[in-house]
C-alpha cells in the first residue's frame, strides 16, 4: 500500500511498535493503517481528527475483562462474546471511531476487499494467458 501512495505521490512514513514517539508520528496522518498484531493497540491519541483509519488487525479475544475494557455492557461485540466464548477484534481501540472521520471494521472491513481484488487479479492474470496463449497459437 505504500508503495501504490509513493507512486501517487504522497508522503509516506512508515513505522513500527519500537518507533520514537509513536502516538505523536501516527497522529500526523491523512490515512492511517494499524497492521501491529495487538489488540486495540492503536487508541485515539495515536489518531488525527478526522483521519481515515484502516485496522488490518484480527486478533482473537477470549479474555472477559480485556472484552469488558473495550466494549460497553449491552454493545453487539459483547453479546457476541457471551454467546461464542471468544470475539474478533482489530488493532485499533474502539474509541477511535469517534475520533476518525472514517474506519473499517474488523471482521468485515478489509478482508472482503482482499479477496475481491484477489479474485480480480486471478481473472485478469488468466485472461492475460489466455490472450498470450492465442497469439502464441496464431503465429
Amino acid at each position: 500500500m505504500a508503495m501504490l501512495l509513493l507512486h501517487r505521490n504522497a508522503t509516506v512514513t512508515i513505522c513500527h511498535s519500537k518507533t520514537v514517539n509513536l502516538p505523536a508520528v501516527a497522529a500526523t496522518a491523512d490515512i492511517l493503517v494499524a497492521a501491529i498484531g495487538r489488540a486495540a493497540f492503536v487508541t485515539g491519541e495515536f489518531v488525527k481528527p478526522g483521519a481515515t483509519v484502516i485496522d488490518v488487525g484480527q486478533n482473537l479475544l477470549t479474555d472477559r475483562a480485556k472484552i469488558e475494557g473495550l466494549f460497553p455492557e449491552g454493545s453487539a461485540r459483547r453479546e457476541a462474546f457471551n454467546k461464542r466464548g471468544s470475539v474478533l477484534v482489530g488493532d485499533v481501540h474502539p474509541e477511535v471511531a469517534s475520533i476518525a472521520g472514517a474506519m473499517t471494521p474488523v471482521p468485515g472491513g478489509v478482508g472482503p476487499l482482499t479477496i475481491a481484488m484477489l479474485l480480480s487479479n486471478t481473472v485478469r492474470a488468466a485472461e492475460e494467458r489466455l490472450k498470450g496463449t492465442s497469439m502464441h497459437n496464431a503465429q
